[in-house]
């Protein structure tokens, strides 16, 4: 699924590049029909590690002196908050109650990356018309915050809420899954460092906002395993392809 999903990001990609070539509606970036010095936006994320719904960004761009190979150069800075998933966790039904959890999960891991790069402007658009495509480079720390998964269990006529790693060691029924916000108190915190290559394609046809799509690959590590399923392989060592959906503001 991982690999079938890789596979889109590059054929939208490609497909996007392809659309601009065939339009004829990019210009180059040295074109003075749309400048501006800073972009601040917001958007959701997916990734190969997370799912359908992976994340929050925060992404600003400022215009730096000088240029790149010829090409305006901006400061990028971001902030991602995202879910990683173990690929082999799967929600099933609680023979119980019916209601749904994770078998086999013992942990959440959240991940904040702060990352600092460039973006190049490799075509831009006209005033009121076209797409301004950017390609992105940035680096970072991985703040990683290791939560236990919380499980409710039954206990005769009562039901009462444990991590899933005490369900399994008392050997507990397990009658559904617990609240999302249930053993934060109980997190651990790891450190690790992330890098990621992208490109942007801006698509708003209004000159003091912007909407658009942020596509590329990404790889984090991480000092030791992080142990989301135990009885599973874990690893230290993650890459993902993403797609972010971003909203905000030129200036």
């Amino acid at each position: 699924m991982q690999t079938i999903y890789k596979w889109w990001c590059v054929a939208v990609t490609l497909g996007l590049l392809a659309s601009v070539s065939a339009n004829g509606q990019v210009k180059p970036a040295d074109s003075d029909d749309d400048n501006y010095q800073s972009v601040t936006s917001l958007g959701i994320t997916t990734n190969t590690n997370a799912g359908l719904l992976g994340g929050f960004v925060f992404r600003q761009s400022k215009l730096l002196p000088g240029t790149f190979l010829g090409k305006k150069q901006f400061r990028y800075l971001a902030i991602e908050a995202v879910n990683v998933k173990h690929p082999k966790e799967i929600a099933q039904m609680a023979s119980y109650s019916g209601t749904r959890f994770t078998y086999g999960k013992e942990n959440y891991l959240f991940v904040i990356r702060p990352q600092y790069g460039r973006e190049i402007s490799l075509f831009q658009r006209s005033a009121d018309e076209g797409i301004t495509i950017n390609g992105i480079f940035a680096v970072g720390p991985s703040l990683g915050i290791i939560k236990p998964y919380f499980v409710e269990i039954s206990e005769g006529n009562r039901t009462r809420t444990v991590s899933y790693a005490t369900a399994i060691r008392n050997s507990s029924s397990i009658s559904g899954a617990g609240g999302f916000f249930q053993g934060f108190g109980e997190s651990k915190f790891t450190v690790g460092a992330n890098v990621k290559a992208a490109v942007s394609f801006e698509l708003s046809a209004f000159r003091n906002n912007t909407t658009g799509i942020e596509i590329g690959f990404l790889a984090e590590a991480f000092p030791q395993k992080i142990v989301i399923m135990p009885d599973a392989q874990n690893r230290s060592f993650f890459t993902s392809g993403f797609v972010t959906l971003y909203f905000g503001t030129k200036k």
